[in-house]
């Protein structure tokens, strides 16, 4: 597929989706929206990605929706024409991947049935819209050039597209309230702090980090095991205790019939790189 507002690029077993419009910021527009998408459905597809990084091109990661996008919301909500479809829930589930609740089928919840971990290499500025997506991805690290803020009380909108429940939930209420209320900027190091972010790394070598981590995963990890995980995690944030007990018992007996598991154990025995098929 031909992409006119991201770059996509598979190497080294690694897919690194990089919005691209660096003048902006990288401000989110209904093309970035519809193109990352199907970037994810092509990664998910190819047997050749073990791993994915969604990042920004330039100094910034996202910026947020771009205000000529709100402006035209706020002129339609005054005329008292319809505002935006973004308030509609879709169907946004990756085709073929995982299955989780429709909670990770709406439309910008659908990152974790991505069957492939999800890395946001979060290279500047990520606010509003471009914050929540990180939050979405399964692993966020930060350049110490990122700056963070959720910007919405700042334009008098409100907690959108799940970050009342993903934020907290990541961060704890306190720290969400702080930063959802104030909308104030803060810093790598303070993400880092909160846990909103795993790592943080320098600038310089900042990509060269992220992919590192990467081809980690894509190289060294079961894909099948990666699978499995994955929704039993995401799943089980939204279940009791006792359901994901039970879950993981029911999955063990597959595993240990898996051909990732026979290699798994063949290869950490014979002392050499795995290789594993995924099945």
């Amino acid at each position: 597929m031909a992409y006119s507002e991201i770059l996509y690029d598979v190497s080294d077993k690694i897919a690194t989706i990089t919005m691209n419009r660096p003048d902006k910021l990288n401000a989110w527009t209904g093309v970035m929206e519809k193109e990352v998408r199907a970037a994810l459905i092509e990664a998910s597809g190819d047997d050749n990605v073990g791993a994915i990084i969604l990042t920004g091109q330039g100094r910034g990661f996202c910026s947020g929706a771009d205000m000529n996008n709100l402006n035209n919301i706020q002129q339609g909500a005054s005329s008292g024409g319809p505002t935006s479809d973004s308030v509609r829930a879709v169907d946004n589930a990756i085709p073929g991947g995982l299955a989780l609740s429709n909670d990770y089928s709406l439309r910008y919840t659908y990152f974790p049935t991505v069957p492939k971990p999800i890395i946001a290499a979060i290279n500047g500025p990520a606010a509003g819209l471009g914050l929540i997506m990180s939050l979405y991805c399964d692993v966020r690290f930060a350049s110490d050039a990122a700056v963070f803020s959720t910007a919405f009380s700042r334009r008098g909108l409100i907690a959108e597209h799940g970050i009342s429940w993903m934020l907290p939930t990541l961060i704890g209420p306190a720290n969400a309230l702080d930063l959802t209320l104030s909308a104030r900027k803060f810093t790598a190091a303070e993400a880092k702090e909160m846990g909103l972010v795993q790592k943080v790394f320098p600038m310089e070598s900042f990509m060269d980090d992220v992919r590192a981590y990467a081809i980690e995963l894509a190289t060294l990890a079961s894909p099948r095991s990666i699978r499995v995980m994955k929704r039993q995690i995401y799943q089980a944030m939204l279940n009791s205790l006792e359901h994901s007990v039970l879950l993981a018992n029911s999955e063990m007996p597959a595993s240990f019939e898996s051909e990732d598991f026979k290699e798994g154990v063949a290869h950490f025995v014979e002392r050499r790189a795995p290789n594993f098929s995924g099945r």
